[in-house]
């Protein structure tokens, strides 16, 4: 199995249940690679949607990628704190300098204060009939669901207080060596 390396750039892309595309994120900063987690950071990066639109994100944030459990978890650091937005998806799958997953419509917003909202359940239930997903996907979106809030009551993994600092402060450090490696403006 290919690992992401610290330091790497790498794309994300974000597909729907029946294998179309759903998003792209151009540009990741790999900031820890193992077999199980994918962390990495991004700030102005460019995103394109399955319909072709383009925007680029307005803040930095760090993403947080698991092969077991079905969810991701982004991180915003905005000037009044952090916001976590949550993708109920797949586990992701890294190949070709590109971290995939499946995207299943549920999502749970995250506010500085740790309290939430459970968001898009009639695009998931849409979704759900439209691509026929099993049973077997329902139940297991809505146990990964469970265990994702029980980690925001306790404040474990990206939602604990020194995640945030640790991984910032990794971010940055990247974002300076990539600097210094830029070659030299000709004027």
């Amino acid at each position: 199995m290919v690992i992401p390396k610290e330091g790497e750039t790498i794309q994300v892309h974000s597909y729907k249940h029946d294998g179309n595309i759903h998003r792209v994120w151009q540009e990741t900063t790999v900031l820890k690679g193992t077999r199980n987690i994918v962390i990495g950071g991004n700030e102005r990066t460019l995103v394109t949607e399955a319909d072709g639109r383009t925007w680029v994100t307005r803040e930095p944030s760090i993403c947080y990628f698991h092969a077991e459990y079905w969810f991701n978890i982004i991180c915003m650091l905005r000037e009044d704190g952090v916001y976590y937005y949550v993708n109920m998806s797949s586990p992701f799958v890294y190949n070709n300098k590109t971290l995939k997953y499946i995207d299943y419509d549920l999502d749970v917003k995250v506010f500085p204060d740790m309290s939430y909202m459970i968001l898009d359940e009639d695009e998931y239930e849409d979704h759900k009939k439209q691509m026929n997903y099993p049973d077997v996907i329902d139940q297991i979106l809505y146990n990964n669901l469970d265990k994702l809030l029980s980690w925001i009551k306790q404040r474990r993994g990206p939602f604990a207080p020194d995640f945030i600092e640790a991984w910032t402060a990794r971010y940055e450090f990247q974002k300076k060596i990539r600097s210094s490696e830029k070659p030299p403006h000709n004027e």
